[in-house]
């Protein structure tokens, strides 16, 4: 493996290991947010908030731990026949596969630039009653989805690695 790709592998995954460890404790910040909810429906007013801030840090929960979870290898994987494969066999099949993540999301990302863009451009607003600005939760979205191409690239250069015999 080159330097520049083992630097890289390196570099993507440290900040996508730390992002997600420091994403998972956002379960807390959710629970808490929903812990509230009912409490303001059974003793106060109902807050207009709640909802969608839990709605908001859910997405921001699932999408920049998605990174990390591709890293740890945690994905759904059909195990039928992948199992019994050789660690070779294995490198080369999600070497083609990756291929398909890459392109997924390569057009997500694209999609969520230019829904960001318009959201920002035009002031865009959840039409609710609380009316919260959507740009925040597309940021996050695009910045998980970067964070999660930057990941598949990686795989896929330690799968190369991987069928070249090479330390990763």
């Amino acid at each position: 493996m080159t330097r520049f790709a083992s630097a890289y592998v390196r570099i993507i995954d440290r900040i996508n290991f730390r992002l997600g460890r420091l994403v998972m404790y956002g379960i807390f910040f959710m629970v808490g947010v929903l812990l509230w909810s009912s409490i303001s429906k059974t003793f106060f007013l109902p807050s207009l908030w709640t909802l969608e801030v839990a709605q908001f840090a859910m997405v921001a929960y699932y999408i920049l731990g998605g990174p990390y979870s591709i890293q740890l290898g945690a994905n759904v994987r059909m195990d039928l026949f992948y199992g019994g494969w050789s660690a070779r066999k294995k490198a080369w099949f999600d070497a083609f596969t990756v291929l398909f993540l890459i392109f997924y999301l390569g057009v997500l990302l694209y999609g969520g630039l230019e829904s960001t863009s318009y959201s920002i451009a035009y002031n865009e607003r959840n039409p609710t009653a609380w009316r919260p600005l959507l740009w925040p939760v597309k940021v996050i979205m695009c910045i998980g989805i970067l964070l999660m191409l930057l990941q598949a690239v990686s795989e896929l250069i330690k799968d190369v690695a991987r069928i070249r015999e090479q330390p990763v």
